[in-house]
């Protein structure tokens, strides 16, 4: 049989193109990096809830609104699920959110963002990426190139969701970075990530395949040296051989306590979609504990979720499946001591107009929304912008998408400016030619 490097790795169950880590070094693209400047977090874990929440029946509540749009016809609709303070820092939080009220001491919350689009796609992109119309690297690809990963036995990004979001396989995408950067996708369940076992008819083989395979890389690796897309492609292997191992013990929620299963919600009888997200946020941790850089859970996929054009009513069991797991992520990352270095990012596209759209809907609204992000460096306890008296307009230090990224950035050690790669003739950033860092964010 003519056995060469391609019919090999094609004929071989998820092989791992031998342990080149001698000959990769200078070139490994997830070896940790130097940050520009002092980092104040080393991991990120963003939250998305896909299809824009309402930040009128959330984290900017706002009471019943009694007047009139200028139609001559009644049409505002205020918060029509109640709201709290937190008892420590006094932040006002929708009774959809009892749990993470609870915890409003810890997070920075930001009522005054401005979507980049007004269209699911796009704005979705946008919040991703920095970019609603152009296929640019994800935000966790940008973070995996310019700091590396802290295992190797892991992928330095990971994507928890049951079914991709609006914008697709986009959103986790490293584009023209090198595609070791790309996010690797893990769907809650009893196998979260495809073709992750070793087949038992393949074991005894395997060690004898990856030699022979470690042998022909070498050899072609040598002839083209400067190739770092090749380098990126053998360490991708190489990763997929480690997790193996790695990635079964890192998915094994049952090595955790009771009482760390129940503070995740794990014992609740859940509603509708999003019932993993306990297992998620659980997971989520576990993979910060052992080095994964940047950590995305998404809730829902394109449908159902918090698309709420029909009846704001919807919103009730995705939070509901949400608000306990999240605020324990929250919890259980402060009581580890791992919340001082993590970065807890929680973002949706964009919010929901004040207007009643159908009969107790609400429709797209890029003018204002809310996300909030806690640990890192952010300032707990904090409220950042203003909206006016319905949640229509930002009246007071506006936050655009790229400054939300900049300082990000900034707080992970890199200078958004600088984390730079050259493609097609000219420099591009995540930031692109925007952004600039919110201060009154940060301790």
């Amino acid at each position: 049989m003519n056995l060469n490097r391609r019919s090999l790795l094609c004929r071989s169950p998820l092989l791992m193109p031998g342990l080149l880590s001698e000959l990769l070094a200078a070139d490994d693209p997830l070896s940790p990096h130097r940050s520009h400047t002092k980092a104040m977090a080393r991991r990120v874990i963003m939250i998305y809830a896909t299809g824009g929440v309402s930040h009128i029946d959330t984290f900017d509540p706002k009471p019943i609104a009694k007047g009139r749009d200028g139609t001559g016809k009644d049409k505002l609709m205020g918060n029509i699920f109640g709201a709290g303070r937190n008892a420590r820092c006094g932040t006002e939080v929708s009774d959809l959110f009892p749990h993470l009220r609870g915890v409003m001491d810890e997070i920075c919350l930001v009522r005054s963002m401005k979507a980049s689009h007004f269209d699911h796609s796009e704005a979705t992109l946008g919040m991703h990426t920095g970019s609603p119309t152009f296929a640019r690297p994800s935000m966790g690809s940008w973070v995996s190139y310019g700091l590396g990963s802290f295992n190797s036995n892991l992928p330095g990004f990971i994507v928890i969701c049951p079914h991709l979001p609006y914008g697709g396989t986009q959103v986790y995408a490293s584009d023209f970075l090198p595609a070791a950067h790309q996010g690797t996708r893990v769907i809650p369940g009893d196998t979260p990530i495809a073709n992750l076992r070793t087949p038992a008819a393949s074991k005894d083989l395997q060690p004898l395949e990856l030699d022979l395979v470690s042998k022909l890389n070498q050899k072609h690796f040598a002839t083209r040296s400067h190739d770092t897309a090749l380098a990126a492609r053998i360490k991708s292997f190489e990763t997929a051989f480690q997790m193996q191992k790695a990635a079964p013990e890192a998915f094994d929620i049952t090595q955790e306590p009771e009482h760390i299963r129940r503070l995740y919600g794990l014992d609740r009888k859940l509603k509708g979609p999003g019932a993993d997200f306990g297992w998620q946020c659980l997971v989520a941790r576990r993979l910060a504990e052992r080095g994964v850089r940047f950590i995305e859970l998404i809730d829902t996929g394109s449908r159902p979720n918090w698309d709420s054009h029909g009846d704001m009513k919807e919103h009730a069991d995705l939070a509901y499946n949400v608000d306990q797991p999240t605020a324990a992520l929250i919890t259980d990352l402060k009581q580890r001591g791992m919340l001082d270095d993590t970065i807890v990012l929680w973002a949706t596209e964009f919010g929901r107009t004040p207007t009643r759209e159908g009969k107790n809907g609400r429709g797209h609204h890029r003018d204002c929304f809310s996300v909030w992000l806690a640990g890192g460096g952010f300032k707990p306890g904090h409220v950042h912008g203003t909206t006016d008296d319905i949640g229509k307009y930002t009246v007071e230090n506006p936050v655009e998408v790229h400054d939300l990224h900049a300082t990000i950035l900034h707080q992970l050690g890199m200078n958004h400016e600088k984390l730079t790669f050259r493609h097609a003739g000219r420099d591009f950033r995540l930031t692109d030619v925007h952004g600039r860092i919110v201060e009154e964010l940060l301790t």
